[in-house]
């Protein structure tokens, strides 16, 4: 091998590494509920779910801050947190719904909130990019 070669080369790793490094460092901690506090239905859901009622248990304002477009304001629903919490019982925990168990927008919707919240977005953004990507699927519930 040529030295360029290797001198590119061990340029173009460095950077894939230093690149790796930051994206990583610059996510920020999301945090979850304990998956024991969650009932044996939510426990038992594929990853997706079950991580989305960890995600509105431990964040319910990130949740409570943007709607939902799966039509389940004919059920009462108000944000996408009530697909997954429908109030905080006498003991502050909060007492599920089972919405979410079969919606994949509300669930889409939950793990692009999480998702953008752990890359440290402003809440307002995170509901305005919401709005913008869910609007075409129903009218808001909120």
């Amino acid at each position: 091998m040529t030295k360029r070669l290797s001198i590119f080369l061990a340029l173009l790793i460095a950077g894939l590494v230093l690149t790796g490094c930051a994206s990583a460092s610059d996510k920020a901690a999301v945090e979850l509920s304990d998956v024991s506090e969650l009932p044996m239905t939510m426990q038992q859901a594929p990853e997706r779910v079950r991580t989305a009622y960890q995600f509105a248990a431990a964040n319910p304002a990130a949740l409570e801050n943007v709607p939902c477009y799966c039509g389940c304001g004919a059920i009462g629903h108000h944000s996408n947190l009530a697909c997954y919490v429908k109030e905080i019982g006498p003991d502050g925990k909060p007492v599920y719904d089972d919405h979410a168990l079969g919606c994949s927008i509300c669930v889409d919707i939950a793990q692009d909130v999480m998702r953008m919240t752990a890359d440290g977005r402003d809440p307002v953004a995170i509901r305005a990019d919401i709005v913008a990507a869910y609007s075409k699927f129903g009218p808001s519930n909120q």
